[in-house]
């Protein structure tokens, strides 16, 4: 009876300790770490709102997004209070370098051009950002996601897929893709003209794109990924604006059940194509020329020259390169043409010169890959767009080792955001005209603009540049310049401006145009 009253007490004992133990844990990661570190951020000069238990200001940013997104706005009001109001005004409170709270963890925020070119050199110290929610992660990893010696790898197998004289074997897929779309449009206007919402259009000929220059002759099984990863983006975007509590990824929710039923579908289809692909290629097939056959040659390639499986891509890296061909090769380029072709349809002049400009390259003759790589009006016309538009507002990174930055030191494990919204719209760089569509501002080249500060990356920048931006810039060429062969458009009076975030910088209710045949 005595021993069993000793062993009721030590196995009370052991857990009393461990519940004190979780709990002080707890409490050191919810107050005694969170207050520390704004002290040491205090005392570095940087400057933000006291924290708040728990939240942080994950509660006012949500509340401050969800009243910014409840009306639209002028054609010729700046965007950013809208599209990142929490941000805008502590960049005003608190000046160019400040900090915010995600929850417990805060978040560094640089608008320094020189200091965020030196973030962007240096991709081996400063590291893509960590935290939040996991399940963020089912979206798209690959390259995107890879670090150090991992990305470089990547990087080295990839990059043939983007070379120049590769892409000219896609341009028959823009083309096709394209040429869909102003088919549907012109059995819409029937020689007139009517109004047309151009955005699911503009998405559905950029998957469409996709899945042509990433599966070839597969695309119809390419059209199905994409709609999931489409799904997937808005269950992720819901969960990196929630406090996420560790652990919590593993509940039952059905959030959670979903968005791992998605990855797990995704992941299934992408196999099975990369297993019909790789079948033809051991029959002695030659590889095809689109996105998958150069990447599975390049990788075929590394591992038989460096003689080791190890020193290339898994079929599972196959498969999350191929998620993220997907989604950023989709959203990125949707988004610049539906807000090129917003801007033109409210500046006509601007259109009236690029149609110009269009026509007498290519009069009605399908583009070429030679004239649409000397179209000054077109390009400058793009690279204003991505200024005021671009495809996200920021760069999130951190570091594993205290490090200095500027006159700033600060502790591993610090998150940041280089904010290229907040840099793109700065009146200081680019002059009171920063709100205003004015493409002249590129005429010399992009080092020339923006009073030659290292303020413009819609790509990003450094070492870790997006591999794809040649092959977005050239689709958007493509599709611009086939869609002015054909129509002129205006802003519809329906339409509403409303430009707000789900990963990417689109518009919250579409893109009424009134579209007239030429």
């Amino acid at each position: 009876m005595e021993l069993s009253s000793n062993t009721n007490a030590l196995c009370f004992s052991v857990v009393v300790v461990v519940i004190f133990a979780y709990a002080w844990r707890f409490f050191d990661w919810v107050w005694l770490r969170p207050k520390a570190m704004e002290k040491y951020l205090r005392n570095q000069g940087l400057n933000g709102n006291s924290y708040r238990f728990l939240y942080g200001d994950v509660k006012e940013m949500v509340h401050m997004t969800t009243i910014a997104k409840s009306k639209p706005i002028k054609l010729t009001d700046n965007i950013v209070p809208r599209v990142m109001p929490f941000v805008y005004a502590s960049a005003k409170t608190h000046g160019n370098n400040f900090f915010t709270w995600m929850g417990p963890r805060p978040m560094v925020h640089i608008t320094e051009p020189a200091l965020i070119r030196e973030i962007l050199a240096n991709n081996y110290l400063f590291q893509k950002a960590r935290g939040g929610n996991p399940l963020t992660k089912l979206l798209v990893r690959g390259l995107a996601d890879a670090e150090t010696d991992q990305w470089a790898i990547h990087r080295k197998i990839i990059n043939p897929a983007f070379h120049v004289e590769k892409l000219k074997h896609m341009l028959p897929a823009f083309y096709i893709s394209c040429s869909e779309i102003i088919t549907k449009w012109e059995g819409m206007t029937k020689g007139g003209s009517c109004e047309v919402d151009v955005y699911p259009h503009l998405q559905t000929f950029t998957s469409d794109v996709i899945s042509r220059t990433a599966f070839g002759s597969s695309y119809v099984e390419g059209r199905k990924i994409f709609e999931l990863q489409h799904e997937q983006a808005k269950l992720v975007m819901k969960a990196a604006q929630s406090m996420y509590i560790p652990g919590s990824r593993f509940l039952p929710t059905k959030s959670n059940k979903r968005m791992k039923e998605i990855d797990r579908n995704v992941k299934s289809s992408i196999k099975e194509i990369i297993h019909k692909r790789v079948t033809a290629m051991k029959t002695g097939e030659s590889s095809k020329e689109d996105l998958l056959g150069i990447l599975l040659d390049s990788n075929y390639k590394e591992i038989k020259q460096q003689g080791n499986n190890n020193s290339g891509l898994s079929i599972d890296d196959v498969i999350e390169e191929c998620k993220l061909f997907y989604f950023a090769g989709q959203e990125t380029t949707a988004n610049m043409l539906v807000w090129t072709m917003i801007l033109l349809g409210q500046h006509r002049n601007w259109q009236d010169r690029a149609r110009d400009e269009v026509l007498n390259a290519f009069k009605d003759k399908k583009p070429d890959i030679d004239g649409l790589s000397r179209l000054k009006v077109i390009n400058i016309i793009l690279l204003e767009v991505l200024r005021l538009y671009p495809p996200g507002v920021g760069l999130g990174r951190m570091i594993h080792e205290e490090t200095k930055i500027g006159n700033i030191t600060l502790p591993a494990g610090s998150l940041f955001l280089l904010h290229m919204m907040l840099l793109h719209h700065d009146p200081d760089i680019w002059g009171d005209d920063v709100n205003e569509f004015n493409p002249e501002r590129f005429a010399e080249g992009v080092s020339k603009a923006g009073k030659g500060l290292a303020s413009y990356f819609p790509f990003g920048g450094g070492p870790r540049i997006c591999i794809g931006q040649n092959f977005a810039m050239l689709e958007a060429k493509m599709a611009l310049v086939m869609i002015l062969q054909r129509f002129s458009f205006e802003l519809s009076p329906s339409y509403s401006h409303a430009p707000h975030t789900i990963l990417t910088l689109q518009p919250q209710f579409g893109a009424q145009l009134i579209l007239c045949e030429l």
